[in-house]
C-alpha cells in the first residue's frame, strides 16, 4: 500500500469565503426581515427557520472546507481520514460538460454503493456516485482528475 499523496484538492480561499459569506448573509437578511417588518405569523416563522437553516449550512460549509481531499495510489480520502473511495473500486471518472458534478470538480462512479455523505462545498456521495468540487480550486481538481484517470487507465491496461 502506497501512502504517497499524489494530488490534493482544497477549497479556494475566495470561493470558500464567498460561499460561506453568502449563506450567512442570507440567514442574517431572513432574520432581519422577520424581526423588523414582521409579516403574518406563518411567514415570520418561515423566515426564522430559513435564517437558522442558512446559518447552520454556512457553518457546515465552513467546517467541511477546512479539510482537503487527498489521492494516493490506493485511496481517495480526506485529511480527516474519511475514505471517499478505494481506487480499485472506481469504475470511471466523468468531467464532461453535461455531467451532474459539482462546480470546478469531477464525478467518480464506483462499483459498490456507499453511505450517503455530504460535505458542503467540497464533496458528496450518493449511491455509487461521488462528486468532488464545489468551492474547490479548479486547477487542483483538474490535476487530481487527470492523475486518477491515468491510474485507472494503467490499471485497466
Amino acid at each position: 500500500m502506497s501512502e504517497e499523496v499524489l494530488a490534493t484538492v482544497g477549497a479556494a480561499t475566495m470561493r470558500r469565503g464567498f460561499g460561506i459569506g453568502t449563506l450567512w448573509l442570507l440567514g442574517a437578511l431572513c432574520a432581519w426581515i422577520a424581526l423588523t417588518t414582521p409579516p403574518a405569523l406563518p411567514w415570520q416563522a418561515f423566515l426564522l427557520v430559513m435564517a437558522g437553516g442558512a446559518a447552520w449550512l454556512g457553518e457546515r460549509m465552513r467546517r467541511a472546507t477546512q479539510v482537503r481531499i487527498e489521492l494516493t495510489r490506493d485511496v481517495l480520502r480526506d485529511t480527516e481520514g474519511e475514505t471517499l473511495a478505494r481506487v480499485d473500486e472506481i469504475q470511471a471518472i466523468d468531467r464532461g460538460f453535461l455531467a451532474f458534478k459539482p462546480s470546478n470538480g469531477f464525478l467518480v462512479r464506483t462499483q459498490t454503493a456507499g453511505e450517503r455523505t455530504w460535505r458542503p462545498g467540497l464533496w458528496w456521495r450518493v449511491g455509487r456516485r461521488i462528486g468532488v468540487g464545489g468551492v474547490a480550486s479548479a486547477a487542483e481538481a483538474r490535476a487530481m482528475a487527470d492523475i486518477l484517470a491515468a491510474i485507472l487507465a494503467e490499471r485497466d491496461g
